[in-house]
């Protein structure tokens, strides 16, 4: 952040130190050079590690530096501003520098702890002069290392405080907020309709110990509504500012989160009948996991056999009884499926909560044009009647009008996955029927107990490395409490980070830490959720994650943490700290999803466009390219080929130290083998590892394929292919996740980032009738520059990428069948590493094996501890050919797995089993059981 202080010609400053330090910096400044109308940037590129400890980056003509500061905003020719002169220390003096900020030099400012905190609530600058004593660099502070060193470093301390918040107990209602920079912070009281309440503020008194604010009142004020003032400096605006939040530990909010909510999360009134004794289904081991991925809205949105309408796209949705989507979801269920993981529904800044404000497909052109009377379509000569989804329908679906009318509407529709972090620990009011006060919270927990009750677990995807908004816009909490505090800047400039895509939260900090910590112990405890699901975990400390996840386990024995552990921004290869990434979390059995199996089965990477996928379209390229279609390609052939080695390691759980002969038929291990730089294999245990081929990011699975997949292939082999594909992660060790709907073909019309586009392109069709596809050219702000692919592919394809009710039906039913096959065998899902080792091995590997052909062999047998009394041995044979393979082998007593013998797929039952071989037909995924 830069702000341009105006130096006064020739100017004079005459200041001493102020803050009570000792008798050797109360002496006289040095008369400051001014240039005549002298323009200096402040830059915010000093970091204020400890009470004592600035590091700076300093000028080769600096000379000298002091760090002035005020209780007021200050220009540097006011009098009587307090200043310490700064002394450079050499490194090796200081113990504790950041590794990302080791070119910064240490100086030293000799305050006492409570000098320190006097700085840190007004404004600071740091001046470097040169010999002339004229200011040359001006530098702003970065608190946050400081700010952890003086409330978070004793016993007792900030984040010692067990809970904050408003707490509801026996003697009143307790608030507590953690607001050291503060100067003064108040509570304000509201009645149920948002009235003040009398008394309307509660004045809050700080320990300066801790930095913590606190104040009480009476019974009266349970379910009472508040929001915090606070006065105190800002950086964005360099003055002192006054300023009306919400609560960051809010556990109850008003309609769009305007005001927190005094709550008891113990009260009965706040939970669903038999909330307390109803049974969570519980797990005995993390590998016994299936993760089914859901979108609360895409689950009820497009729900045709509801018994009440409101319901779509709502928690209630979850308590209907025969609804398309609770069938499916029994099915489901009956075949093995476990987990339910609910994309983000705690509180997000994006979705307006009132029904009245926002567009849904069902609702007539009126209200479109009533919400947003500038949109093109309420120029025109529009029929107000007419269904938001009809006039859709009645698109040529080979236009670009269904995205058009869309993307000028998206902002007012009730879409969004939802990563948009406003307050953690509060259910998100847009899927409830009521979203003001303890409403919500009755719903969503009506709809956690109703998921338990049909027998699943419930995963919570959660967002803790970014924020909505920061700084002083209107839906930002943090940064209005604690200016800086909370995120992660540039070193440099002091912006916020925000490779994550926000402001990137700074996790690091132990503040921070906490509330991400308390946040899941709250979900965990009151809302009975039984695992987490991180996003962008690789920008959060490892140590934060293991204490988090310990802190949860106190209260949930079982729980699971998994996440995306990729490692990018300016937390790259641990520039910060050690990193919740993949190789990092390596043996800790908190999972990381990995996309080396992804990509190895599918081809390419996930953000390709168009340049990319038009140099492999009609070809394809992973393990889902046909090798009869490779055309002699030799960079095509070279990816294959290592893409067959990448998949082997993922079957085996991803394992780094699992031994295998790679292509060129040399013996090898898992981190032996290529993924662009990085190795294939980092798995230290199987729960380290989530395997995966589609999720809601980027393109469906289906819409994938159909990019990659030749011209002339049937629409019934495109099913196949799918199923192939979807059949990997399922055979795998490890841990399984699945994309809602990928089991019904899924398609968003080539949409390859559908976050914010509503139900038009989401849809989810559970009566098996439509899989969404080719509803119209995707949005153009997110995939203009493939529309022209996009129609080329329709025409070749010439219908061949559409499919039918009963292929849909097919694929859901073969889909149960290979989660049935799962769970019918602990082999597929081994609990250690050794036992991977020791009992997975792959037939026809080597410099002489079949193209298109991977043959996995679990094997029971020869071994000191039975696992399967019900199975010797598994075959698992993978035909990704358009002809069959036969695999060489004493095939005595082989035979179809039942749930295939008896499946609805016929062309598995041509499996052919002799005594010395088995063959298995052309695009098939054959399990045989001895």
């Amino acid at each position: 952040m830069r702000t341009v202080f105006k130096l006064a010609a020739f100017g004079t400053i005459l200041a001493t130190s102020l803050l009570g330090c000792n008798q050797s910096q109360q002496s006289t400044l040095p008369n400051l050079v001014l240039a005549p109308s002298q323009n200096l940037s402040v830059v915010e590129d000093g970091h204020w590690l400890d009470q004592q400890t600035i590091l700076l980056k300093i000028k080769p003509e600096t000379k000298s530096l002091y760090l002035y500061s005020s209780q007021q905003p200050f220009e540097l020719t006011d009098d009587g501003l307090s200043a310490i002169k700064l002394t450079v220390l050499s490194q090796d003096k200081v113990n504790n520098i950041p590794k990302h900020l080791a070119d910064f030099t240490p100086v030293n400012a000799q305050l006492s702890a409570s000098d320190a905190k006097t700085i840190l609530k007004g404004s600071s600058l740091v001046v470097q002069l040169d010999a002339q004593n004229k200011p040359i660099h001006l530098s702003r502070l970065q608190t946050g290392f400081v700010l952890d060193d003086l409330y978070t470093q004793g016993a007792a301390d900030a984040d010692e405080v067990e809970q904050y918040g408003a707490v509801v107990s026996d003697s009143g209602v307790s608030f507590t907020l953690w607001a050291p920079t503060a100067k003064k912070v108040e509570v304000l009281l509201f009645d149920k309709n948002k009235q003040p309440l009398q008394p309307a503020v509660i004045s809050m008194q700080e320990d300066t110990k801790t930095g913590v604010w606190t104040a009480s009142g009476d019974k009266s004020l349970n379910r009472a509504f508040y929001q915090y003032r606070l006065t105190l400096w800002h950086p964005e605006t360099n003055k002192i500012e006054t300023l009306v939040t919400t609560d960051p530990y809010s556990l109850s909010l008003s309609t769009n989160s305007l005001h927190s909510q005094v709550i008891d999360l113990n009260d009965i009134d706040t939970a669903p009948k038999g909330w307390a004794s109803h049974v969570v289904p519980d797990i005995a081991a993390p590998e016994d996991n299936i993760l089914y991925e859901l979108h609360i809205r895409d689950f009820s949105a497009s729900d045709t056999a509801l018994s009440n309408p409101v319901y779509r796209g709502k928690y209630k949705a979850f308590l209907e009884q025969d609804s398309h989507g609770i069938k499916h979801l029994k099915m489901l269920h009956k075949a093995g499926l476990n987990n339910i993981h609910l994309l983000p529904t705690f509180d997000i800044g994006t979705v307006n909560e009132d029904p009245e404000l926002v567009m849904d497909l069902s609702d007539p052109l009126s209200k479109l044009c009533r919400i947003v009377p500038d949109h093109f379509i309420c120029q025109s000569d529009y029929q107000p009647q007419q269904k938001l989804q009809d006039l859709l329908a009645s698109y040529d679906p080979k236009g670009s009008d269904a995205q058009a009318v869309i993307e000028a509407q998206r902002g007012y529709d009730p879409y969004n996955w939802g990563y948009d972090p406003f307050h953690y620990t509060v259910p998100e009011g847009s899927y409830a029927l009521n979203p003001d006060g303890e409403s919500r919270i009755v719903e969503f927990r009506e709809m956690v107990q109703r998921i338990h009750n049909m027998g699943f677990r419930v995963i919570m995807d959660v967002v803790y490395n970014h924020t909505y908004q920061a700084g002083l816009r209107e839906k930002s909490v943090l940064d209005k409490i604690v200016p800086g505090y909370y995120y992660r800047k540039n070193p440099l400039t002091g912006s916020i980070e925000q490779s994550t895509c926000c402001d990137n939260t700074a996790t690091e900090r132990r503040m921070m830490a906490k509330l991400m910590t308390d946040s899941l112990v709250v979900w965990a405890r009151d809302y009975k959720i039984d695992g987490f699901r991180f996003d962008l975990m690789g920008h959060q400390p490892k140590a934060a994650m293991l204490e988090a996840r310990e802190a949860v386990r106190a209260v949930d024995v079982d729980t699971y943490f998994y996440g995306e552990g990729w490692n990018f921004g300016e937390v790259y290869n641990d520039a910060q700290f050690e990193q919740a990434a993949q190789v990092q979390l390596a043996g800790t059995e908190i999972g990381t999803f990995t996309d080396r199996m992804r990509d190895a089965i599918r081809g390419g990477a996930p953000f390709d466009g168009g340049d990319w996928i038009r140099r492999w379209q009609g070809v394809g390229n992973g393990l889902m390219t046909i090798p009869n279609d490779l055309q002699k390609d030799v960079d095509a052939q070279a990816e294959y080929d290592l893409s067959l080695d990448q998949v082997r390691v993922g079957l085996a759980g991803n394992l780094a130290k699992f031994p295998l002969q790679d292509h060129k038929g040399q013996l090898v291990t898992g981190a032996d083998i290529d993924y662009g730089g990085a190795p294939t294999g980092y798995a230290l245990d199987p729960a380290d590892t989530v395997n995966y081929v589609s999720k809601h990011d980027n393109q469906s699975l289906w819409d994938n394929h159909q990019y990659r997949i030749a011209y002339h292939v049937s629409s019934q082999d495109r099913v196949r292919l799918q199923l192939l594909t979807i059949a990997y992660p399922l055979m795998s060790q490890g841990i399984p996740f699945l994309h809602m709907g990928q089991e019904l073909l899924r398609s968003k019309s080539f949409l390859r980032d559908s976050y914010d586009y509503g139900d038009w392109f989401n849809a989810v069709d559970f009566s098996y009738q439509s899989n969404n596809y080719n509803v119209g050219l995707p949005p153009e702000v997110k995939d203009k520059e493939n529309w022209p692919l996009i129609s080329r592919l329709l025409e070749q394809n010439q219908g061949r990428d559409h499919v039918t009710p009963t292929q849909i039906e097919f694929s859901a039913k073969v889909f149960a069948e290979f989660i049935q096959i799962r769970m019918s065998s602990p082999l597929f899902r081994l609990r250690n590493a050794q036992d991977i080792i020791q009992r997975v091995s792959f037939l026809n590997a080597g410099i002489d094996q079949q193209i298109g052909l991977i043959a996995m062999l679990l094997d029971d047998s020869d071994q000191t501890k039975d696992l399967d009394p019900n199975h010797e041995q598994i075959l698992v044979l993978f035909n990704n050919s358009a002809e069959p393979k036969t695999v060489s082998l004493d095939a005595k007593g082989f035979a179809l797995h039942p749930a295939q013998a008896s499946g609805v797929d016929s062309v598995v039952k041509q499996t052919k089993v002799t005594s010395k071989n088995i063959t298995v037909p052309a695009l098939t995924v054959a399990v045989l059981v001895k």
